[in-house]
């Protein structure tokens, strides 16, 4: 028992994942606009919304307000605010024909609804302000941020594109990092064989490989679930699944190898060599070449920005980094156990041969 703690603490924490990353709630948030929204106006126009949102509670608050937020952060309020339930709202505004725009240039306003319950929610680039002016002056009533309710629970952030997919961070990428951390010990096992020619360093880093891959194709797969949600395809032309996809095939090369070489020491020479190889490989293709390329959809890959604040927050870290030690652990508790069993097997057929 005493040797199998770390066994017993990566159960604790994969139950603990699963029952936080799916019963952990999202923040409040504006789903979408409807088609029939008006998102451009003139100074001196008005302007009606219709918005969607999401974990809110609209009806049952009676301080629900709604805004337009300027880029000086002034928050323009709506003429009028009709809630149609929970999660519906309808909202007119009057562009104040005061406001400032530089000649031919339109200004971006975010629109905001806040109550105090759910805080304050915001959707990017509600509406776009025209420079034209409509013969009539309107005047704006306005607000500081500071007016603003904040929202304390404890809870994932809202992303529009993510939805609840957000979840898959805790599965797709944090199987990915764990598989990384796995085929790492094993490329230095390689290593090892190499310098010590110690067969038992071949065993170990067979059975991580193996492992690494079966976190791998678990990755692959959880990941075509989150790009058909978010790009609408299992699988797309992006630079990193393609690189992905090499860099498995080239892992499963490393197994062929295996496989058609019957002298164990040729053997383990020889896919020590191949996995010092295609771990380098890896690193270049799925951390290197997106990274050089324009066509990647993956955040931080192709010009887009890695996971920031509110796409990777500390409720989200919370859950993340434990899921990753999580499934570094399986993976060696199965390594451990594919390594037992190839001993038990070579003893069993040296007996048997004597």
């Amino acid at each position: 028992m005493k040797n199998s703690w770390w066994k017993i603490l990566s159960i604790i924490i994969t139950m603990g994942i699963l029952i936080a990353g799916f019963l952990i709630p999202l923040k409040p948030g504006i789903l979408k606009l409807s088609a029939d929204s008006q998102r451009s106006a003139g100074l001196g126009e008005t302007v009606e919304l219709k918005a969607t949102t999401y974990n809110t509670y609209l009806q049952s608050q009676d301080d629900t307000r709604a805004f337009l937020l300027l880029p000086d952060d002034r928050l323009l309020h709506a003429k009028s605010l009709t809630i149609r339930s929970e999660a519906e709202a309808d909202m007119t505004f009057e562009i104040p024909s005061d406001i400032e725009i530089e000649q031919d240039k339109q200004l971006e306003t975010n629109l905001v609804i806040d109550n105090g319950q759910d805080g304050f929610v915001h959707y990017d680039k509600a509406v776009m302000i025209r420079d034209t002016v409509v013969k009539q002056d309107i005047a704006g009533v306005y607000s500081e941020l500071n007016s603003l309710n904040f929202n304390e629970t404890f809870a994932f952030p809202f992303r529009p594109l993510l939805y609840e997919t957000i979840r898959n961070q805790f599965f797709h990428v944090a199987l990915w990092m764990a598989m990384f951390l796995l085929l790492l010990i094993s490329c230095y096992h390689s290593i090892r064989y190499l310098i010590k020619k110690d067969l038992e360093s071949d065993r170990k880093s067979c059975a991580l490989t193996t492992v690494a891959l079966v976190l791998g194709i678990a990755g692959i797969l959880t990941g075509s679930m989150w790009a058909k949600y978010t790009w609408g395809a299992f699988w797309t032309n992006d630079v990193k699944l393609n690189m992905t996809a090499i860099s498995l095939l080239i892992y499963f090369s490393y197994w062929v190898l295996r496989r058609s070489i019957n002298d164990v020491d040729s053997r383990a020479r020889l896919s020590g060599i191949f996995n010092i190889f295609a771990f380098v490989t890896l690193m270049i293709l799925v951390m290197v070449v997106p990274r050089m390329s324009d066509s990647s959809l993956h955040p931080g890959n192709g010009g887009n920005p890695a996971f920031g604040s509110e796409d990777l927050d500390n409720t989200l870290r919370a859950v993340f980094y434990p899921a990753i030690i999580a499934y570094f652990l399986i993976g060696l508790w199965i390594a451990e156990l594919l390594i037992r069993y190839d001993r038990v097997k070579e003893r069993w057929f040296l007996g048997l041969s004597n």
